[in-house]
């Protein structure tokens, strides 16, 4: 049984250290990368506040397609370089949104969000997926976050 609780009075570099820790607990020694995307997706969703939607999207011969996540229903495959998800897996750069409606190209699968974060999982170099993270929120996402969700991507990628 897993029992992970994010302590409200951590920091926030604090609270990302806790998250890519437990992240690597929970996907020690599980083969299946869909089950990992999975446990972290909702691990995910249990310490970052103020989200509507954390979760994956794998590459799949060459377009993003829906993986594990926490959230509503999504857009199940997305193009390189179309949206933010597409923006980051494209260029394999972190992609910090403060407001979802002045992005070019922005894919509106939930109309309630309206900033992003988009961290792509690199595996000797390549993008295997990008982890996306939606708020309702204006200007949700600081450094910080992405900093934070960037060190939850490398410390996963070897599992998914």
């Amino acid at each position: 049984m897993y029992a992970f609780a994010p302590d409200p009075a951590l920091t926030k570099p604090e609270l990302y250290r806790e998250l890519a820790a437990a992240a690597r607990a929970l996907v020690a020694g599980e083969p299946d990368p869909v089950a990992n995307m999975a446990n972290v997706a909702a691990l995910v969703w249990q310490f970052v506040d103020r989200l509507n939607w954390a979760g994956f999207y794998r590459m799949v011969e060459g377009e993003l397609v829906l993986g594990p996540f926490q959230g509503k229903p999504a857009c199940l495959r997305i193009a390189l370089g179309q949206g933010v998800c597409g923006a980051a897996a494209a260029t394999g750069a972190t992609q910090r949104v403060e407001d979802v409606h002045a992005f070019p190209g922005h894919i509106a699968c939930d109309a309630d969000s309206r900033s992003e974060l988009v961290v792509p999982v690199l595996r000797n170099g390549l993008v295997i997926a990008v982890i996306d993270l939606d708020s309702p929120l204006p200007a949700r996402f600081d450094a910080e976050d992405a900093a934070g969700i960037e060190t939850l991507a490398a410390a996963i990628a070897v599992a998914i």
